[in-house]
């Protein structure tokens, strides 16, 4: 496969672009080997400035569940830049798509719309520290909910520390309010509540992970995170800037049967266009400026291309039988990687819920993020390369989902699973070789 423009482009970036990319993992580093510069999309593919193909499974991170160049968003955001691209003032399209959301997600009464799911999680909390008069967040070690600096931090040994910085140029102070508990690990959270329960403002939580790879939730931790917020006074906030709308039409929180006290949204409510949202019950919403006292703006916010495109990327969403032939298409995907893994005799554990999925190198069960830090990320790095070799686009990263779209047909699929046969071949031989 000839990837000599990408190697150029990727040689020129660097001498412009720190890392010569917009976003870490881009870079491949975890991987090996020069970052693919994408020229087009259409459909599951993606297609490099080199002329390779490859069937898509990052989807630009999760937004495009139709998948690349959905003719409905095109046409959307086509004639809402015919109108202009941006006003600084209310528009019909941000009142459409705050209809759509709340209608899907009682949860949802209100909701406000900003620029990014960072944006979006650092508001959320900032409506709850003022809602409950509180400043200690606790957020589950492995869990990503952006780059601010109060959420920038990493989990120490045991089952709580303080927040500890996990960035040069965030300091301490910032995340002196911010708990780390392990995910799926009950007892730990308890605990948690029992030494800090009346100072904690909110707990928050990616109902289904994807950054440390797809672990679902144990029901039972589920439940003790709704019982210890309500006994405390503290809120909920479900960040669901990958699940919302993925995993089911009310995403995860309506498949998990939860109820948060604030939702985070992102990625799919823009159709591919940067967007976020947080929303929740009218009485905490209401503090919002310029309703109540809590500071929050952006000059972008509810951007007429933006709230297009997720008008029509969710209105897309409500055909019947969307998500359950989304979540065959899913089943059908982790099924095959998991015979054909265990053909090759790599042991892998493969992770699934509707429209994401996760292949850890490793044979145990994973459920927290010590299981996903077992796997062997040499031998997923091995695998990454044999199917890029083969026309496949994964996330270069041992702990990101793959991302499922309606576009991913029965005939694709056929594609690709034939590449994983030999990609794990390819794996387990190297492998013989260390």
């Amino acid at each position: 496969m000839n990837t000599d423009r990408s190697e150029a482009l990727y040689a020129q970036a660097c001498e412009l672009i720190p890392g010569g990319v917009d976003s870490p993992v881009r870079a491949f580093t975890a991987v090996g080997g020069a970052p693919r510069f994408i020229e087009r999309g259409e459909g599951a593919y993606l297609f490099d400035v080199d002329g390779n193909r490859y069937v898509d499974y990052v989807m630009s991170w999760g937004p495009l569940i139709h998948g690349h160049a959905f003719p409905p968003v095109l046409e959307a955001v086509s004639n809402a830049a015919a109108l202009g691209t941006t006003f600084g003032a209310p528009t019909p399209l941000e009142v459409e798509l705050a209809a759509l959301i709340t209608g899907a997600m009682p949860a949802i009464e209100m909701v406000r719309f900003v620029n990014s799911g960072t944006e979006a999680a650092m508001s959320a909390i900032r409506v709850a520290r003022a809602f409950t008069g509180r400043d200690l967040i606790v957020k589950f070690a492995g869990n990503y909910h952006g780059h601010a600096d109060m959420l920038l931090v990493s989990a120490g040994s045991g089952g709580l520390t303080f927040g500890v910085p996990s960035s040069p140029g965030v300091p301490a102070g910032a995340t002196a309010d911010t708990l780390i508990a392990p995910y799926n690990e009950t007892d730990a959270l308890e605990s948690t509540f029992d030494s800090h329960g009346e100072r904690i403002a909110a707990v928050i939580l990616e109902l289904v992970p994807g950054n440390m790879g797809v672990i679902g939730p144990f029901p039972e931790f589920l439940a003790a995170v709704r019982r210890l917020c309500d006994r405390s006074g503290a809120l909920l906030i479900a960040d669901e800037v990958i699940t919302g709308f993925r995993v089911a039409a009310g995403g995860a929180q309506q498949a998990l049967g939860l109820v948060p006290d604030l939702t985070v949204l992102g990625k799919i409510i823009g159709g591919g266009l940067p967007v976020g949202a947080y929303g929740g019950r009218r009485e905490i919403m209401r503090l919002v400026a310029p309703e109540g006292p809590v500071y929050q703006a952006g000059t972008l916010s509810g951007n007429p291309l933006a709230m297009a495109a997720g008008i029509a990327s969710l209105s897309a969403l409500r055909a019947p039988g969307f998500h359950e032939r989304l979540g065959d298409t899913t089943a059908r995907v982790a099924g095959g990687l998991r015979t054909l893994a265990a053909e090759a005799a790599v042991p892998v554990t493969v992770n699934h819920v509707t429209g994401m999925l996760t292949v850890f190198f490793t044979g145990k069960p994973v459920r927290t993020l010590a299981d996903a830090q077992s796997s062997d990320t040499r031998a997923f790095a091995r695998f990454h390369a044999a199917m890029l070799d083969r026309g496949c686009y994964l996330p270069p990263s041992q702990f990101e989902a793959w991302m499922i779209s309606s576009a991913h047909t029965d005939q694709i699929i056929d594609q690709t699973l034939p590449a994983a046969r030999e990609a794990f071949r390819h794996a387990a031989l190297d492998a013989g070789r260390d």
